[in-house]
């Protein structure tokens, strides 16, 4: 650039260096930057300008230098502090998981060694902490299904005691008899052959009886056994199982009641189970009820259920005995059981029927004054008949699955 604008000088000597005024660079004509300026003058006559640029090119070089240095070494400096944190970050946090996970594996061993009450605590939130959680849920479940299968065996060895001492009674009785009589074929009068024939057979029955129920009883834990629903009129089955008890009833002079109202709706369930359930509670109570008792059963409608109570005089259970009527494998008394008969399994098969077919049964008794059992029974309600049927039966059935 050969030529500067004058403007920019006439303006900083106008005013005598006080303003700031920007100029233009001779090595560099798109750049303007401060200088100084005076006026030469010949004697009385202006001959021209002294200027002067202030930021010169070695100016701007060492500027340049300084500043990219200052900014090299912000930036490493602020690198190496960067680095630093991470590093001691890092640290800190692989401390902590470290920390956790192996807390994490030495409870797991703990566990796996037999210590069943081990578990992991982890505080805070995150990936660690859901494990945790998990694998406390997997143990308190495990624990739970120990202890439950503890108990079953125990209840199991209870029950094979309890079936082996009832089937060795009424083998033994049997084959006592069948040796007597096989002793004394030629001495034994007719009277003497036929009760002895008349105890085998009842013995015979009594074993019979056992073991169908306990067959029966497994089949219903099993979900063998699945209930086919249809509806019938519960007021015509109770009472012709209250004239096939008759004849069990009259040895003790028990009176069998019968209390329901003249029209009572069909209700729904498989009838087959549901007879099973009434000749169950009323053997129960027969078994139970001293003599000139009296065993009711009444039946009364209670929105669309039947509600069905089936009530006795007998002795009564104990609140201590009540809690386990139902449990197949445990029995209060022994050998109050052995003086009625049976392995005391009815209830327990009542229980399970109606399980399978969602109806829960209750159980209020007072010792000395009797006993009452009761359930419902759902009404059948003929609205969209097919459909309605196969809704309820497909219920029944997956609750039995």
């Amino acid at each position: 650039m050969d030529y500067i604008p004058l403007d920019p000088v006439k303006e900083f000597i106008k005013t005598g260096g006080s303003k700031m005024v920007m100029g233009h660079d001779p090595k560099n004509e798109h750049a303007e930057k401060t200088f100084s300026a005076a006026e030469v003058y010949e004697g009385s006559i202006l001959r021209g300008y002294i200027y002067v640029i202030l930021e010169g090119e070695q100016y701007e070089n060492v500027s340049h230098f300084l500043f990219g240095s200052y900014i090299v070494r912000l930036a490493v400096r602020s690198m190496a502090i960067t680095f630093i944190a991470a590093a001691i970050i890092s640290i800190l946090a692989l401390t902590v998981i470290t920390k956790n996970i192996r807390s994490v594996v030495r409870e797991v061993r703990k566990f796996k060694e037999g210590d069943l009450s081990a578990r992991i605590k982890i505080k805070g939130r995150g990936e660690l902490n859901e494990l945790g959680d998990a694998f406390n849920e997997m143990a308190d479940t495990i624990v739970q299904n120990i202890e439950e299968m503890k108990t079953m065996d125990n209840l199991r060895r209870d029950l094979v005691a309890n079936v082996s001492h009832d089937l060795r009674t009424p083998l033994a009785t049997i084959q006592g008899y069948i040796e007597t009589i096989m002793m004394k074929a030629d001495t034994l009068s007719e009277e003497e052959r036929t009760n002895y024939m008349n105890t085998i057979f009842s013995s015979a029955e009594r074993l019979k009886n056992l073991v169908s129920e306990l067959f029966e009883l497994s089949r219903l834990e099993a979900r063998e056994k699945k209930p086919l629903p249809e509806p019938f009129s519960i007021a015509e089955l109770v009472q012709d199982i209250q004239q096939k008890n008759l004849v069990i009833a009259k040895p003790k002079n028990i009176s069998l009641k019968l209390e329901f109202p003249q029209e009572l709706p069909f209700v729904y369930a498989d009838i087959g189970m549901m007879e099973k359930v009434l000749q169950n509670l009323l053997d129960n109570a027969i078994k139970f009820t001293g003599e000139n008792g009296t065993v009711t059963i009444s039946m009364q409608q209670e929105d669309n259920c039947v509600l069905i109570n089936v009530s006795d005089t007998g002795s009564g259970i104990s609140k201590d005995e009540l809690p386990h009527i139902f449990n197949r494998y445990q029995q209060a008394d022994r050998s109050e059981v052995e003086d009625y008969g049976g392995l005391g399994l009815g209830l327990a098969i009542v229980k399970k029927i109606l399980e399978v077919h969602d109806i829960q049964i209750d159980v209020q008794s007072e010792e000395g004054v009797g006993t009452t059992f009761t359930f419902r029974v759902p009404v059948y309600e003929p609205v969209d008949k097919i459909g309605e049927e196969k809704k309820i039966a497909n219920k029944l059935q997956n609750k039995s699955t």
